[in-house]
């Protein structure tokens, strides 16, 4: 396994799990597919419609490992509930994922949908009395 470093989309209020990230490979490989059909239309060159052929091949390879990954999402859902909102809001890591460094996700920045948003309907779901962020406590911001 290689653990080079990669830059790990983040989104407010949520840890992402790495089907995102499986999406994305899929969209983007689908995306290279039509550009190289685009070329081959376009110049009449064999090439293109050659490696667009060989990527639809890895285009079906990386979205089983996305059906993969969401169901493992999908069983961790159903068997515990709770940790998989522990892991949701990234309290700890998701299972199927590197556990070893593991930081938890910084939340001091999250906004409320009440308070930050005038979302009327979330007020039961206010976060602006949590404590202060597992993350910080740990790298010594505090």
């Amino acid at each position: 396994m290689n653990n080079d470093a990669v830059w790990v989309r983040g989104v407010t209020g949520i840890q992402m799990h790495h089907t995102t990230d499986l999406q994305d490979a899929g969209r983007f490989l689908g995306n290279a597919v039509m550009a190289l059909r685009a070329a081959h239309v376009r110049t009449g060159d064999d090439r293109y419609s050659g490696l667009a052929a060989q990527l639809k091949t890895i285009v079906a390879e990386a979205r089983t490992l996305e059906a993969q990954a969401r169901a493992s999402l999908h069983g961790l859902h159903t068997e515990d509930p709770e940790q998989f909102v522990r892991c949701r809001e990234g309290e700890e890591p998701w299972p199927d994922e590197i556990q070893a460094g593991f930081v938890p996700r910084h939340t001091c920045k999250d906004q409320c949908l009440y308070h930050d948003h005038d979302v009327l309907d979330a007020i039961m779901q206010c976060t602006c009395g949590r404590p202060p962020c597992r993350a910080c406590a740990i790298g010594g911001e505090l």
